[in-house]
């Protein structure tokens, strides 16, 4: 079902007012972790797979080689989100298993060249997570655990989210490697050696500036993925008369993932305008969906103008692309 839709034939359940004495079964069951960490999972694995299209775009517009994405290169390095990220690109562009055109140059930028090893990780840390949500939200973790027959209470620590704070950790920092190729793929389509269009993209006087907001912007997104890539676990509490001298952090962990999540679409955002502006520039356009839906979404004037509208448009369209 779409997000936020009930099954079919079921209602959506209605909120919960929380009244006095709520918070402490909400503190120690985790869930208010666990419900930030879904909603930020559900995010990032969209995103993640826009980002395929957005990158398949980038890589068509300054004509990169193929071959870095070819199945025999990801079958020999068997890592999931490898391959993953390398066949979604082939089928986004519509290339071969083995593709054989070569691109313009022997070797491109790593931003093209390692995109499936480097996306690939955040890929396979985004399942983990989506696989320890899993668990959590389907097994009890209240402290005593109460025998099913009544006869006996057992005291536990599986209440402790060392699984989920570390998951969503993983997340965090495989999230920041991707996004920071994204930004350099930004900065080689403002590039004429790689792109052989225009520097930054411009198509008016000598002196416009095309594209090049765009990468002030965008660093300053990373910025804060990077920010929320900083371990939340690596901080230390000592409560209770020293009897609880541990804690997990992930409430702090989700919460940074859902601030990393959102600055990442500003980061993907900036790299698509700048690819599609990239391709339009092209003499012959990709006939692939991808472009053809993100071509018809954003504006398509080159003149020297706040690019801010273009961004918010290119966000939007995310959702779109993660489906194609």
């Amino acid at each position: 079902p779409r997000e936020g839709a009930a099954p079919a034939g079921q209602a959506l359940p209605r909120p919960v007012t929380l009244r006095a004495g709520d918070a402490l079964a909400l503190l120690s069951s985790n869930a208010l972790a666990l419900g930030q960490a879904a909603l930020a999972g559900f995010r990032l694995g969209q995103l993640l797979r826009a980002g395929h299209a957005v990158a398949a775009l980038s890589l068509a517009a300054v004509s990169g080689a193929a071959e870095a994405y070819a199945a025999p290169v990801h079958a020999l390095r068997p890592y999931r989100g490898a391959a993953r990220a390398a066949g979604e690109v082939r089928r986004l562009l519509g290339l071969p298993d083995r593709p054989a055109v070569p691109g313009r140059r022997i070797q491109d930028p790593f931003g093209f060249r390692a995109f499936p090893q480097v996306h690939g990780c955040a890929l396979d840390a985004a399942d983990r997570l989506c696989e320890v949500v899993e668990v959590e939200i389907n097994c009890p973790s209240e402290n005593p655990l109460m025998d099913p027959g009544g006869t006996a209470a057992y005291h536990h620590g599986g209440f402790f989210a060392a699984p989920l704070g570390l998951a969503l950790e993983t997340a965090n920092l495989a999230l920041l490697q991707t996004a920071q190729l994204s930004a350099a793929r930004l900065t080689a389509l403002g590039d004429p050696a790689l792109t052989g269009l225009t520097a930054f993209l411009a198509t008016g006087p000598a002196s416009s500036s095309g594209t090049m907001i765009l990468e002030y912007t965008s660093h300053s997104a990373l910025a804060e993925v990077r920010a929320g890539a900083a371990p939340a676990s690596t901080g230390h509490a000592v409560l209770s008369h020293g009897l609880e001298e541990a804690a997990s952090f992930a409430g702090q962990s989700a919460r940074q993932t859902l601030r990393a999540t959102e600055a990442y679409v500003t980061v993907l955002a900036c790299e698509l305008v700048a690819a599609v502006r990239a391709l339009r520039m092209h003499p012959v356009r990709p006939d692939v969906p991808a472009f053809t839906v993100a071509a018809a979404a954003l504006p398509d004037g080159t003149e020297d103008r706040p690019l801010t509208g273009d961004v918010l448009a290119a966000a939007e369209l995310l959702p779109v692309l993660a489906e194609l």
